[in-house]
């Protein structure tokens, strides 16, 4: 049988030791290609260092000797329970562009903190933006207790005050671990200089969560990608969000609220008697309707939400502020449209939490806005805790990408 696979996402401030961390997991599950060690020793060795975790995510030689890291990456590191995949950015703008924009669907996620310089500004905001995604399986490591001489103190010390933090984020991690991620201490293996803390490894902790809830029990969604020709039959492909569809099903393609029957499910390699979410493939139907990309598939009884106004908690990333009523395009799993914000019902600092305004004028970089949003035309929804392709959505202006946000 196939091993279950966890999409696990690290977070936190850029030099509290995100790419050591990842470095000693892959060295400690023996998820590492074979000569990469011996290859590493030997350019650390050139560099004058100790061998150093971080460098096996710097793979290039030049990364290294810049000592940057410059990639979004995906890793791979596999215990006897399951596979995991680390979603890893680089710097915080393309972590917190990854995290909104979906480019990493994360179900776990680790916050990391430097014990000695303690909760940042950075270990805020991804904490927020892990609370907004609703990512409930955390961990919390304080990493580099070494340098503090292994203080079970100075442990519990930034320990309350992250959880006073994330507690006001309603975000409950289920574990709190002291590690050293270069040394490997309470990583794969309990740590003998630690001996005040007895509770799990970080590994043994991420084994014990839960993979998410399979999308394809909940109703059908399929946003339309393209329409091919193909021997004069359209053929619709996309890639279903949600639920499951076969031949015969009778189907509403929204909004224009057209109903049909799908005649045929079309892939690559054979003719399918089911699909379900995840699967990107094609369908005829039983019937010639006008059908475009951007329109969604639903089943006949259990339709998404037609909207031209809903209400959304956004992150703006942009240097240029946006006004309230300024134009700007929405794009939302394949749907498209000019929109507005109608109105910014709050204003909050994303690092500090604070409200800066009700019933603000205008949002700036780094700002996170509860709004409501009015598109042009008609669009089609979901609240994102339900069905996550649905409910998250992306501003741009002038074709770079603005804002992230979800529908609530």
């Amino acid at each position: 049988m196939e091993k279950e696979n966890m999409n696990l996402v690290i977070a936190g401030h850029v030099d509290h030791g995100k790419s050591t961390l990842i470095g000693r997991l892959l060295f400690d599950t023996n998820s590492l290609p074979d000569g990469r060690i011996e290859e590493l020793k030997k350019t650390c060795k050139e560099l004058g260092h100790d061998l150093e975790f971080a460098f096996i995510m710097d793979s290039l030689q030049e990364e290294v000797e810049q000592g940057i890291t410059i990639d979004t990456t995906q890793t791979f590191f596999k215990t006897p329970k399951r596979n995991y995949t680390i979603i890893d950015a680089p710097g915080h703008k393309e972590f917190v562009k990854n995290m909104i924009t979906g480019a990493s669907q994360a179900e776990t996620a680790i916050l990391i903190i430097d014990v000695n310089e303690g909760v940042k500004e950075q270990t805020k905001r991804h904490a927020y933006i892990l609370s907004m995604l609703g990512i409930n399986q955390l961990i919390v490591i304080l990493n580099k207790m070494d340098i503090v001489d292994y203080d079970e103190k100075r442990f519990n010390e930034v320990k309350n005050i992250i959880l006073n933090f994330l507690d006001n984020l309603k975000i409950k991690p289920l574990y709190v671990i002291p590690i050293v991620a270069k040394d490997g201490d309470n990583v794969a293996k309990p740590s003998d200089k630690m001996k005040w803390y007895s509770g799990k490894t970080l590994l043994q902790g991420l084994d014990s969560f839960q993979v998410a809830g399979s999308l394809t029990n909940r109703s059908l969604r399929m946003p339309v990608q393209d329409i091919y020709e193909i021997n004069d039959k359209p053929i619709l492909v996309g890639c279903i969000e949600s639920g499951k569809l076969k031949p015969d099903d009778e189907v509403i393609i929204l909004p224009s609220n057209k109903a049909v029957k799908i005649k045929s499910i079309e892939s690559f390699l054979a003719d399918k008697k089911e699909a379900e979410a995840g699967e990107s493939i094609g369908i005829t139907l039983n019937q010639l309707i006008p059908v475009k990309k951007g329109d969604i598939i639903c089943k006949k009884n259990d339709l998404a939400v037609v909207a031209n106004r809903f209400s959304a908690n956004i992150f703006w990333m942009s240097k240029n502020k946006i006004n309230v009523n300024e134009k700007i395009i929405l794009k939302l799993a394949t749907q498209k449209t000019e929109c507005v914000i109608e109105e910014i019902k709050q204003k909050i600092n994303s690092s500090s939490l604070k409200l800066l305004e009700e019933h603000a004028k205008e949002l700036r970089e780094m700002e996170i806005g509860r709004v409501i949003i009015k598109t042009l035309k008609p669009i089609v929804i979901e609240k994102f805790n339900d069905i996550p392709g649905l409910g998250r959505f992306v501003l741009m202006q002038n074709s770079e990408i603005c804002a992230g946000g979800i529908i609530i």
